[in-house]
């Protein structure tokens, strides 16, 4: 494993992550099934799921995807993790066909290429991680005039809409809330790479938890997905599934790839084609992503779809699981 360069290893922990959390989903939806046969639907405030293996067989794998996603960014640029996340529709799609009998419309297998083929494209073309030895170089990338100007302007639109549009605006307008869940997500992320590459770091025998930026980034991270997790809440409750996923994804994918670019610099070792080739790869999964979404209908599937909110954030799309339960 030695010779394995770091962004292989990121690779493979996205692919391994995005497998399991898509798989999550029909697996729980599996025993979410068999638990409203047995007894009081979860979507009727039943809880005999609890008592249903299959459901608990789902909740473990969904914490095992979003462990190897959190891991997945101590390893690769978040430019090349990020957008992976929308390979966990692919899977949850495809199984969905074959297990729940919920039909892929051939609308929905072109949507499924789409993201395949622009997730190949990003993987192609990815920057190359940059060497980090300590969580102390991170702070100094964190704290660099662009970055810290790209915060600011985060946190004060973040402030304007949650105490100036969300009480007016925010049940009517689902940019409101979507918009506070990307941009503190793209911050976030930020914070769960810098973990990320502590921990790595510590395991390795080099302890980072002896510098007070550890603790920080640490505790930021924390913060910031209790944010981010309760306007998720919000737009979920206020509006259908089928539409937030997709411009959730949208908005958060982008917000967090200028983050990286911005705090990481992942563009100065690229040229212009690596560069044009990456956003087009990003543009073709944006495509499949909507594209799924828009005629996954069309194939006999309900509203109450298993298509995943794609979840960067260590344990965020755990939110996504209650929405599903709360449609069932």
């Amino acid at each position: 494993m030695g010779g394995i360069s770091d962004n292989v290893k990121g690779l493979v922990l996205a692919l391994s992550s995005s497998v399991f959390i898509g798989s999550s989903y029909i697996v729980k939806k599996k025993g979410l099934k068999n638990a409203g046969r047995n007894g009081t639907r979860a979507g009727s405030g039943g809880y005999s799921y609890l008592l249903e293996p299959w459901w608990w067989a789902g909740l473990i794998t969904m914490i095992i995807g979003e462990i190897a996603n959190f891991a997945a960014y101590a390893f690769a640029p978040a430019i090349l993790v990020t957008p992976l996340g929308a390979l966990s529709i692919i899977f949850s799609a495809v199984l969905a066909h074959f297990i729940l009998k919920e039909r892929l419309h051939i609308f929905g297998v072109v949507g499924c290429v789409l993201c395949l083929v622009g997730s190949t494209t990003i993987v192609i073309h990815a920057p190359i991680e940059r060497d980090i030895e300590s969580v102390k170089q991170v702070w100094q990338l964190a704290t660099e005039p662009g970055f810290l100007v790209y915060s600011c302007v985060v946190v004060i639109l973040v402030l304007i809409l949650i105490f100036q549009y969300a009480p007016r605006y925010g049940q009517t307008h689902m940019v409101v809330f979507i918009g506070i869940c990307s941009l503190t997500g793209s911050l976030t992320v930020m914070g769960v790479k810098a973990v990320a590459i502590a921990l790595k770091l510590s395991f390795s025998g080099m302890n980072q938890f002896k510098y007070f930026q550890t603790w920080f980034f640490t505790l930021y991270v924390i913060g910031f997905c209790i944010l981010q997790l309760n306007y998720l809440n919000k737009a979920l409750d206020a509006f259908n599934t089928a539409v937030v996923s997709p411009v959730y994804y949208v908005m958060f994918t982008s917000l967090t790839i200028l983050a990286s670019i911005i705090m990481f610099k992942d563009w100065d070792s690229q040229n212009a084609s690596q560069i044009v080739s990456e956003v087009c790869g990003f543009v073709t999964i944006l495509s499949g992503t909507f594209l799924l979404h828009k005629t996954k209908d069309m194939g006999g599937v309900s509203s109450t779809s298993n298509t995943p909110v794609p979840s960067p954030v260590f344990l965020a799309s755990r939110q996504n699981s209650s929405s599903i339960r709360s449609e069932l």
